[in-house]
This record gives C-alpha cells, structure tokens and sequence, in this order.
C-alpha cells in the first residue's frame, strides 16, 4: 500500500490499451525506473547498510515487487484492469522461465539478477498471487488463511534476499519466514485505518467475533475495551512470531547480520509503539522517528534476542 499517486499513468494507460493487461502493466513497470527504493516502507532490505554489491540486485527485485504491489492497489483502475495488469506481470515471468526476453525494461533487469544470483521463480510468482488475491479478497476467515497469504505476500521476498546472500539454507529459510510473515501483521496492524480505506480488513474474522468486534466497528475507527484486547492479542503473536524468527540476525554475519537486526529491532519497535498508543492505530499510527533509529541499534548486537 503506497503513498503517491498514478494519476498521469492512468491517463496514458487509458489511451493505450491493446493486448489485455500490457500497456497497463508497462506503464507501471515504467514507473520503476524513477522510484528509490526507500520509498517502499513494505520492502525489509532498503537501509544504507545493504553491501554495495548486492543493491543493485535488490533494486530489481523491489522494482519487480512494487510494481505488482502498485497494480493491485493504485489509482481507480477496476478489478478486471488489475487481474489483466498482473496477468501480464505473469507473462514476462514466464519469458523468463522459457529463456525468452521479457518485453519489457524492468523484467529485462529482474532476468539479468535472476540468471546471475541463479534466484528461483517461484517467489516472484507467488508475489504475483498474493498481490491478485489483494484485488480479489477484503476478509479473511481465520488466522490460518491470513498465514497462506502471508506465505505468498511476505515470505517470498525473505526467501530471495537469502539466495542473494548465499544463505538460502532450510533452517535459515524457517527462520526467514517467520520474521517476514511478523512484518507483514505488524504492517496490518500499524495500517488498519489505511486498509479500511480501501475496503480491506486483514484482521481474522473469527478473531473479531471472539473478541466482539464488528467490521462496523473498524470502519467508524472505534477504539474501545473489545478493540484493545483484540489488537493486544494480534501484538503478543506478532511479537512471539518475530522472536521465534531472530536467531538469523545472529546467524548472517557482517553488514547483512546487522541489516536483519534492525529489522527485526524495527518490527518490535513498532509493536511497543502500538501498545504506547493503547492501540489507537486510527489516530496514532506507529512510526519509527530517529531516537528509534539509536535505540534500535542499541538492541542490534549479535544474539541480543
């Protein structure tokens, strides 16, 4: 979910349309080339301590993710011009996959990156199928289904920045999957206001009932005893969830150690401050200022979890 606007981007989508999905999708794609990757708050990699070598490899597999992330969110495109949009997305990926050249700039990078890191496919392609259930799904049942889609939207990306490190072990990759699925609900959970927006609630349906809260509830942006006990349950897993995953800050050394160490650091922070506001994400969203900077590099020491 980003902050900056497509408004001349539809413009010229709207006059270009011929094969489903394309035009769209390279519009998108074009887009890439002037977004800094800092500007994704979503993506975990974007700080100064990345190694020189790997950012421009980074840089292509975020330009690839917010490109997607931006068809399935962006602007007032319908539905069907989304599917269509990561339809073609697909498309390229599949040019890749048979050896063949992507039509467009952007995928011409990602296959460069993915035949150099000898990255695998599928987490490109399950980003893809998160980013079309986005379109396509606004509620999920239970905690488990909110997991599948955590394994698709989140975890994918962990998983590659493991091959770029040369440390895509299985016991690693657990690890991986637990911080990125934590950083996708702490992402939920700082942005319930943003996502009601645009008609989304990631919050387990079971849950809200358990702890009687009503999706009404959530659109009048209500911040009562039921909703503090509710969001006081969704912390104290995201929290355990990010915990269960920090060995790794310790098991990657150097510059890629302590990038994962803020990250985590970050990610628990922004739990802390959820619980400082008395979880009233509505008025108060959490965000990291520069005294959380130092305090989490004060917490980044190896095995400090």
């Amino acid at each position: 979910m980003s902050e900056h606007g497509t408004q001349g981007a539809e413009g010229s989508m709207r006059k270009n349309r011929g094969t489903p999905g394309l035009p769209l999708a390279g519009e998108f794609a074009r887009k890439m080339d002037f977004m800094p990757v800092e500007h994704y708050e979503n993506f975990p990699v974007a700080s100064i301590l990345m190694p020189k070598r790997l950012r421009r490899p980074v840089a292509a597999i975020y330009h690839f993710a917010r490109a997607a992330d931006d068809i399935a969110d962006e602007g007032d495109l319908s539905d069907t011009e989304r599917l269509q949009g990561l339809a073609a997305f697909r498309e390229e990926l599949n040019r890749i996959s048979q050896n063949e050249a992507p039509a467009t700039p952007l995928f011409q990078n990602l296959q460069a990156t993915i035949r150099q890191y000898e990255l695998p496919l599928q987490p490109h392609y399950d980003l893809l199928d998160a980013f079309s259930q986005d379109v396509v799904q606004k509620r999920y049942n239970n905690y488990a289904d909110l997991l599948d889609y955590c394994r698709r939207s989140a975890n994918p990306v962990g998983i590659l920045m493991l091959h770029l490190y040369g440390e895509a072990t299985p016991v690693n990759i657990d690890y991986s999957d637990a911080i990125c699925t934590s950083l996708q609900l702490i992402n939920f959970w700082q942005d319930v206001a943003k996502d009601i927006a645009i008609g989304r609630i990631y919050l387990p349906l079971d849950e809200m009932a358990k702890f009687g809260v009503t999706s009404s509830q959530i659109e009048q942006q209500l911040c009562d005893d039921n909703w503090r006990r509710l969001m006081q349950f969704q912390v104290t897993r995201a929290r355990a969830l990010m915990l269960q995953g920090a060995p790794l800050g310790s098991i990657l050394t150097g510059r890629i150690g302590l990038e994962m160490r803020m990250i985590i650091a970050g990610g628990l922070r922004i739990l802390d401050k959820i619980e400082k506001v008395q979880f009233d994400v509505y008025r108060r969203r959490p965000v990291l200022g520069p005294l959380d900077w130092v305090i989490m590099l004060a917490k980044s020491a190896p095995h400090s979890y």
